[in-house]
């Protein structure tokens, strides 16, 4: 007995004996309901003019949302019709993914039903082969009468070729890995960290800073358009700048160094002044802290010269003000005061970096307590007190995310100095003591270094006969500030 051999036209597989048609009944039905329910987009779209105009100018995301309104049509309908995921179609209204050839605008706009005039050149019209190849004989528009029609339509598809080739090297350039959505969600997540910086335990973000930045590098290793790479390049400077003050401030000067040379490279790429005056400033506020202070009078004047006006500007010359009392400079010192209360007058950019806030901010209440330690290392410890007391002042009083801690208890420290200077032991016993109960994750380290010093001045012959000079002392050599580094790992 012969075994039937018939196969389905559609799917391949073997028909019955007793199905005369071409196909199986699962394509069969498959086939009447394509032919009943295939979406389709009316002529009378293709005549609306701002269609027309989203075809022109290539934008294919609104070209879709457009074609589905008018049609009455769902993403998974464009999906269908085009050979496209309904993600990638989604993607495309959004404007996070683009058509990159001529190849892909073709087969979009033809599953849309557009008309052929609406095709680029050389896939729409009466052009639908490539141009032809332009040899270096056939490139002269103006080689006399003969053969002029050939010469007229080789200029004509060396112009189409020319305007296809302007266009896909647009949509290359302007293709990017990020969309403009990220970009705004990496944003907030660097101003929730700058924010945080100042009151929250510094262990609890140390990783999250390390997270933000390792996405933003991996996003600059892929292609972005030169604004939204500028864009990165800032968000990734500024989060190595965190970063620095993170290290600084658990004690690993190497670390710090490390992260602001990579936070003035990023800042060059991004091409802001801003970023580059606070990176300067940071090195000139490290190199304070360290026996180098003229290298820190150096980096001031550097960062002077980038910064722009407002709260960046007082920053710097807050620090150089500092700085300069500390190598007993009191002309400096009083002159960059002075500039300090200049730059409060002068508006602060509201797109610049202090737009993060938090850290990158330099508010009134900070701006107090850095004047009260110039002062107290100028040994003029009245002012001292009256400026690091308006500084704890306006710190208890505001907003909780713009407390900082760290730079309160320095303040504190400007009193109790005044205190001892006064020889008034009770009166800076009061002021220690909150320093003391200080939870130690909060305990930054130039907590140390002060602490060390207030056990020195506490030592002095004169208060030899004093029961509590002598317990404040102990307390302040005892005084434990953030651990290593190695504790940040753990956590």
């Amino acid at each position: 007995m012969q075994k039937h051999g018939r196969v389905c036209g559609g799917c391949g597989c073997r028909l019955s004996q007793y199905n005369q048609e071409p196909l199986c009944a699962t394509c069969a039905r498959g086939q009447r309901l394509v032919a009943c329910s295939a979406p389709r987009v009316p002529d009378t779209v293709w005549r609306e003019t701002e269609v027309q105009a989203a075809i022109a100018a290539w934008e294919f995301g609104r070209v879709s949302r457009l074609v589905r309104k008018a049609a009455g049509l769902r993403q998974d309908d464009i999906a269908f019709m085009t050979g496209l995921s309904q993600g990638h179609v989604s993607m495309l209204e959004a404007g996070s993914r683009r058509l990159t050839s001529l190849e892909k605008v073709a087969q979009f706009l033809n599953g849309i039903g557009a008309p052929d005039t609406f095709l680029p050149a050389p896939l729409g019209g009466v052009q639908q082969t490539a141009p032809t190849p332009l040899t270096p004989e056939r490139t002269s528009l103006n080689e006399g009468n003969s053969g002029g029609g050939r010469q007229a339509s080789d200029a004509r598809n060396l112009a189409a070729r020319a305007a296809a080739q302007s266009l896909q090297f647009v949509e290359e350039i302007t293709n990017s890995n990020v969309s403009d959505v990220e970009l705004v969600k990496l944003e907030a997540e660097v101003t929730r960290l700058a924010t945080e910086y100042v009151h929250a335990p510094l262990h609890s973000l140390f990783e999250d800073l390390l997270s933000t930045r390792d996405s933003i590098f991996s996003l600059l290793k892929g292609r972005q358009p030169p604004r939204q790479a500028r864009e990165l390049f800032l968000l990734a400077g500024t989060s190595c700048l965190l970063i620095a003050h993170a290290s600084q401030n658990l004690g690993d000067e190497g670390a710090a160094t490390a992260q602001l040379q990579t936070a003035w490279t990023l800042a060059e790429h991004a091409d802001r002044d801003d970023l580059r005056a606070w990176v300067k400033g940071t090195a000139a506020l490290f190199a304070e802290w360290s026996p180098q202070q003229q290298v820190a009078l150096d980096y001031a004047q550097q960062a002077m010269l980038l910064a722009p006006g407002g709260e960046t500007r007082a920053r710097i010359a807050a620090i150089e003000a500092r700085t300069a009392a500390r190598v007993k400079d009191s002309d400096r010192a009083i002159a960059a005061l002075d500039e300090l209360k200049r730059a409060r007058e002068l508006r602060t950019e509201p797109a610049g970096l202090t737009r993060f806030g938090g850290l990158l901010t330099f508010p009134v209440a900070k701006q107090e307590y850095y004047i009260g330690g110039t002062y107290a290392l100028l040994g003029k410890h009245r002012l001292a007190e009256e400026h690091a007391t308006a500084a704890i002042r306006l710190y208890e009083s505001g907003p909780q995310e713009l407390r900082s801690y760290g730079d309160e208890a320095l303040a504190r420290l400007d009193i109790v100095t005044a205190r001892i200077a006064a020889g008034e032991v009770e009166g800076a016993g009061e002021q220690l003591q909150p320093i003391l109960e200080l939870p130690e994750d909060r305990r930054i380290r130039q907590l140390g270094d002060a602490m060390h010093g207030v056990a020195r001045l506490l030592e002095d012959p004169r208060f030899a006969r004093s029961r509590r000079a002598r317990e404040l002392a102990d307390e302040a050599h005892g005084y434990q500030v953030i651990d290593t580094r190695a504790k940040v790992i753990a956590s």
